[in-house]
């Protein structure tokens, strides 16, 4: 049975699965296959529904749209739309980034596309340096009010740079950001240094992109195999072969896949199911979006709506995907410096002592 959390700090309910679109338009999914895929995700209980204005040219967007209007209300508005603005949609120098003309721009467009009056959610795809964040937050801010999207969030931002976004908006009385999508995974896990902490503290719900790092965590791989050209990892683009060579030249990667065989084989599950499951389980997470060949793939993700590890399964995957962080800021010393305690000792003193603990055994 699907699960249902809130939208980060607002009232709406969105599936703790989403559906992700970014193949809808190609080859690999045509409209057809793409309406069969949304049609499948309501009928299961889903209804986040994650998009971008340059998926494919908007051809993703589009896909979306004519679904929307193909179907009754009933079911057209069972859906919550996400999409995303702010990347390179021409070539001339303003049509890019977050300032007031891009975006009002873009908006527009996705609004067309998605043949609607209101975005339900929409999201800053990325950070903008040449744009002040005030320009931003008020842009969407006069878009919440104009009725044109009901909520904003935000996509790879940095801690400090969801902090800055957070507070400006609180400052400036703008609609505060509920959302932060960020890649989370297994295989990726340096999120939750800075990005995920920032998000709890601020309030903002987490939607974990490429929550199965590109397909290795579904178990079809394994080390040192050539990929065939119909996975993730085999396809002829430029994004892919960049992020399959990272996982592949990684040895975390592979702890990782071989923890969750493990843990599928005591449980019955598949193994993407298992890293589906340790994603929505972890602290913060709203939803993890998932993408699909076919209906018949999206079936299996979608039936780990409430599929839950227990303890040890999570603890097996935990210690194997751990990334590990050097000493200093994220790792046991940099952490100590930020401890503090009512009752016992602190992590530093904890880990000084055992320093001198361990000189005191090398020196006798």
């Amino acid at each position: 049975m699907m699960e249902y959390r809130n939208l980060g700090s607002s009232g709406t309910l969105v599936s703790s699965l989403a559906l992700g679109t970014m193949n809808f338009g190609t080859q690999e999914t045509p409209k057809e296959e793409a309406f069969a895929q949304l049609d499948a995700f309501i009928e299961a209980g889903g209804n986040l529904i994650d998009t971008a204005d340059v998926y494919n040219g908007g051809m993703a967007e589009e896909a979306v749209g004519r679904w929307l209007a193909a179907r009754p209300r009933d079911v057209a508005d069972r859906a919550v739309i996400a999409t995303k603005g702010r990347t390179r949609t021409g070539e001339d120098v303003n049509e890019a980034g977050t300032s007031r003309r891009h975006l009002d721009r873009a908006l527009a467009t996705s609004l067309r596309r998605l043949g609607t009056d209101t975005i339900d959610l929409y999201q800053l795809h990325a950070w903008d340096p040449l744009t002040p964040i005030e320009e931003t937050l008020s842009f969407l801010d006069s878009a919440v009010r104009a009725g044109k999207i009901r909520y904003a969030g935000l996509s790879n931002f940095t801690g400090w740079q969801l902090q800055l976004a957070v507070s400006t908006a609180r400052a400036g009385g703008f609609q505060v950001p509920v959302t932060l999508q960020a890649q989370y995974s297994l295989a990726t896990r340096e999120t939750e240094w800075e990005m995920i902490p920032a998000a709890l503290h601020n309030g903002l719900g987490l939607l974990a992109w490429s929550p199965l790092a590109s397909g290795f965590l579904t178990g079809k791989y394994a080390r040192g195999e050539k990929r065939s050209p119909g996975t993730r990892a085999g396809q002829d683009h430029a994004l892919y072969q960049y992020t399959s060579s990272n996982y592949e030249n990684s040895d975390r990667t592979w702890d990782a896949v071989d923890a969750v065989n493990q843990v599928a084989k005591e449980t019955g599950m598949a193994p993407a199911q298992v890293a589906l499951s340790w994603v929505v389980s972890q602290p913060g997470v709203v939803s993890a979006i998932v993408g699909a060949r076919d209906t018949r793939q999206l079936a299996d993700s979608l039936a780990v709506g409430g599929l839950h590890l227990d303890p040890d399964q999570m603890a097996i995957l935990d210690a194997a995907s751990d990334p590990n962080p050097a000493p200093y800021p994220y790792g046991p010393f940099g952490s100590a410096q930020r401890d503090r305690v009512a009752n016992g000792p602190e992590a530093l003193g904890q880990l000084v002592q055992a320093h001198a603990d361990a000189s005191a055994h090398d020196r006798s």
